[in-house]
């Protein structure tokens, strides 16, 4: 990464979508800020990924935390809600409620703070779960709204949203990834991790994660429990 490199806030999430997004926006020659968020998610252990990750890359971790599970909902923040071994009709039960709008709020705060214009996030609409906010119409909408609701955006200094991985399937994800360096072995993608990481296996993060290693021909680092 050369010395005038441009910042970027980096959407850190510590599952493989955003480790790869961070080293494609190093690759990109963008100067990556990891922004972290403990939104009351059932397991801290992604975010311990998103912590090693931010070091292995030497780039700085902004962690904020959020308690999005007082409103439920979902299944990856309400115990009471089974977590799906399998795909639901529609969309499912892990979605949380306006999540990624939630996220990108917040990045765009911490980048029009620091005087920072490019937010990458590892959103994907070919592989995964059905969720409205993964999409290339939302993030559309979400930049032309950032560039209508903040002082550099009407005063000529635009926000631009980067979703390099968005028409990308898992194998893409995972080729791509490789070819950057990312060690998938320390990422978390897993719904119902246990306290060290351990994939469940059964849960749509692991069978879409799984999947995506078969595709790609390459083989799976993932620790999943039991093994």
């Amino acid at each position: 990464m050369s010395g005038d490199a441009r910042p970027a806030v980096v959407l850190l999430s510590g599952g493989m979508d955003s480790a790869t997004v961070l080293y494609w926006a190093r690759a990109e020659e963008f100067a990556p800020i990891a922004l972290s968020v403990r939104y009351g998610q059932r397991h801290g252990a992604e975010l311990q990924a998103a912590r090693w990750l931010a070091r292995e890359t030497g780039c700085e971790l902004v962690e904020m935390e959020l308690d999005l599970a007082r409103f439920g909902a979902s299944a990856l923040t309400d115990p009471g809600i089974a977590v799906p071994e399998g795909p639901d009709d529609g969309i499912p039960v892990t979605y949380v409620p306006a999540r990624n709008t939630v996220f990108l709020s917040i990045a765009l705060a911490l980048a029009e703070a620091r005087g920072i214009h490019d937010i990458c996030i590892g959103v994907n609409a070919i592989d995964y779960s059905g969720y409205p906010d993964c999409r290339g119409e939302f993030i559309a909408a979400f930049e032309k709204m950032a560039n209508l609701a903040t002082r550099d955006g009407v005063e000529g200094r635009p926000f631009r949203i980067h979703t390099p991985l968005i028409d990308w399937s898992k194998a893409e994800i995972i080729r791509a990834g490789v070819q950057l360096g990312v060690d998938y072995s320390m990422t978390v993608s897993c719904y119902r991790a246990d306290s060290e990481g351990r994939a469940c296996g059964g849960c749509e993060a692991c069978r879409l994660r799984r999947e995506g290693f078969e595709a790609a021909e390459v083989e799976d680092p993932t620790c999943y429990q039991g093994e």
